[in-house]
């Protein structure tokens, strides 16, 4: 597992990957051309992903997101350090936390 302030990278193992990620839409590129895990609300910095791969979101509003880096990638933020990632299939979680009568997902 990998973590980055508030976004969690868990390794997934090829059975573990939906069967509707292969053929579900990609979520697109920003500006820069990274993969956006996280966009930090206030500070505007994002939690993103340099290289090759594509980022899928899973149904549901709290849900995670899948990625898949076919050669591998790094994660990048603009107040931490880089994170190499191998290449394989991952869950993206974002931190949340409990509101009365409700979950959110963290703000940056």
């Amino acid at each position: 597992m990998y973590r980055q302030g508030d976004v969690l990278i868990v390794p997934l193992d090829e059975p573990a990957v939906p069967s509707y990620a292969a053929d579900a839409p990609s979520e697109p590129r920003d500006g820069r051309g990274r993969l956006v895990l996280a966009l930090g609300e206030v500070t505007g910095h994002a939690h993103a992903v340099l290289g090759p791969g594509r980022l899928v979101r899973e149904p549901g509003p709290l849900a995670p997101l899948l990625l898949h880096l076919p050669d591998g990638g790094r994660v990048v933020h603009e107040e931490h350090a880089a994170i190499p990632l191998p290449k394989g299939w991952y869950r993206v979680v974002r931190q949340r936390e409990y509101v009365p009568g409700s979950v959110r997902i963290v703000a940056d």
